[in-house]
């Protein structure tokens, strides 16, 4: 037989060599491998040989395969696909992806937060929503949720919340008293909690569920003009849920549940789609603005800034290789083009830093020369980057790794006011400041549970808060009953009902008593 060299993606890219009459599977070397049956030993009953190489190689290989699991977000899964411009917003951002009529490959990662890789997909926990544009002026990275607000909005929280939804350093065990210990002691969580306690806790599917970008993010157009914005994917499936008995019965079932409901159904043929909106803020604007618009437990009223369609995102590839393609991944926020920026926010700007950054510990210094993490616009050989060496480096070049230099190699050198830079004054603080007239932790999520949900909605509500807080001791869940009470205090009193119904511990104070005005006005954060 001939034996031809074929590159990963698929294309033969070498001469075809030396015929064999052979067909199996070769070391790492190159080398004929003898046998994937049989190790090498002295005798049928004797031991095993120490320059067994493929033996060797093999066991030495499969004691390294793995890479760390994300810490947030390990559980998951995606697909490939394509983004379409349907409308002209070339108003707002001259982004070549978000041109008229362009079609951009894209690549979509679901996941869990808390969960681990083996977790449930249908345990009660925020979606993650990861989105990459292979764009023609670079990799574009929108790390979102299916949920329009974030548990925070310092990053400096993000570690500590975090441990309080992963697992006790005793027991190895997730444990309900911690998760609400830290909300409860950290108000702004209440928009986020509401919503998780309600039905987007719980998708049926992740084609049923919408993605937001979340963050605030800055478009700018050609003549210079900067905007705020905020990304909205609304599926085309419909907005489904699962109920606690049924995700329940699945998490037992079938724990890679939302995994096969997405590969199969683009296997089918039934491609998941989402229309593309954004909210848009004039640059000026946020000055003034009743809320701080960059603050991430905060929507904008669509009242106040309409949504705008942009284009539709479909999913219509599954991975191949589920390990190359989804678990080496990495999105980043730092990954951004021309005519998009980012903003004051400050969990969006510690994510610039800290996404990238846990992708150079868990894959490695050079994890973007993987086929999944290259840019659409790299010529052969990749693109001009003044970075060198570190493990798995595969950018061979003999030009110089210095800038600048006298041997023709290229160098940015631009000086001047940057097109995404907004402006910033003051003296260096830590604060959580508040400077809009509204900005306070629980009257979004108040909102939320008064005047968008239903009746049925608000009922579900208060049955999942009562089932949580039956496993919260002591004086954690008398201060659980208090931040309830905050975000509804009708739905505080129901709650209080229920657990006294079920005879749980009881739900009065114990060592804790509800705060003073000054007490709970430092833990809103004013």
């Amino acid at each position: 037989m001939e034996e031809k060299i074929v590159s990963p993606s698929g294309p033969e890219n070498a001469e075809p060599k030396a015929t064999l009459d052979y067909a199996g599977s070769y070391t790492a070397g190159g080398r004929v491998a003898e046998s994937d049956r049989n190790s090498l030993s002295v005798g049928p009953m004797g031991p095993l040989l120490l320059h067994d190489v493929h033996l060797v190689e093999t066991l030495a290989h499969f004691n390294r395969m793995n890479v760390p699991e994300r810490r947030p977000h390990a559980k998951g899964s995606g697909a490939f696909g394509t983004f379409t411009v349907t409308k002209d917003v070339t108003r707002w951002t001259h982004a070549a992806v978000f041109a008229p009529g362009t079609t951009t490959r894209t690549l979509l990662r679901f996941s869990t937060v808390a969960g681990e890789l083996g977790s449930p997909d249908t345990w009660r926990d925020v979606r993650g929503f990861a989105l990459r544009f292979y764009t023609t002026e670079g990799n574009y990275d929108l790390v979102g949720n299916n949920t329009p607000v974030f548990f925070l909005r310092d990053p400096m929280k993000f570690h500590h919340f975090i441990a309080s939804q992963k697992r006790l350093p005793d027991s190895g065990l997730r444990d309900a008293t911690m998760q609400w210990d830290f909300w409860s002691l950290t108000p702004e969580s209440a928009h986020q909690v509401t919503y998780l306690m309600g039905d987007r806790g719980l998708p049926k599917t992740w084609r049923h569920m919408n993605g937001y970008g979340s963050h605030t993010y800055m478009w700018i157009n050609a003549a210079g003009e900067r905007f705020w914005v905020k990304y909205h994917f609304h599926t085309h499936q419909g907005v489904e849920c699962l109920t606690e008995a049924e995700a329940e019965k699945l998490s037992g079932a079938d724990a890679d549940a939302h995994r096969r409901d997405l590969f199969d159904a683009i296997a089918r043929g039934e491609f998941p789609r989402w229309t593309l909106s954004v909210q848009v803020m004039p640059y000026e604007d946020a000055r003034h603005y009743r809320f701080n618009p960059f603050d991430l437990t905060k929507i904008w009223p669509h009242a106040d800034y309409p949504l705008h369609e942009v284009g539709v995102l479909e999913l219509n590839e599954n991975p191949k290789n589920h390990f190359a393609q989804i678990e080496q991944a990495a999105f980043a926020p730092s990954n951004t083009v021309p005519g998009i920026g980012w903003s004051p926010d400050k969990m969006l700007l510690g994510r610039v830093f800290a996404y990238a950054d846990a992708h150079r510990a868990r894959i490695g210094t050079n994890f973007h020369q993987l086929p999944v993490n290259r840019a659409l616009n790299e010529p052969e050989g990749g693109l001009n980057r003044y970075v060198h060496d570190g493990p798995m480096q595969f950018e061979v070049s003999d030009a110089p790794v210095y800038a600048p230099n006298s041997f023709g190699r290229p160098f940015s050198d631009f000086q001047g006011q940057v097109e995404d830079s907004f402006a910033a004054d003051g003296e260096m603080v830590r604060s959580a400041y508040v400077l809009h007239p509204e900005d306070d932790d629980f009257g979004q999520a108040g909102t939320l549970v008064r005047e968008v949900w239903t009746d049925e909605q608000r009922d579900r509500f208060v049955d999942t808060l009562a089932g949580q807080l039956a496993q919260v001791k002591g004086d954690v869940q008398a201060r659980s009953l208090w931040y309830i009470g905050q975000i509804d205090a009708e739905t505080r009193r129901r709650v209080e009902a229920k657990l006294a119904a079920k005879e749980t511990e009881p739900p009065a104070p114990l060592g804790f008593k509800e705060p003073s005005r000054s007490v709970s006005d430092s833990l809103l954060g004013k």
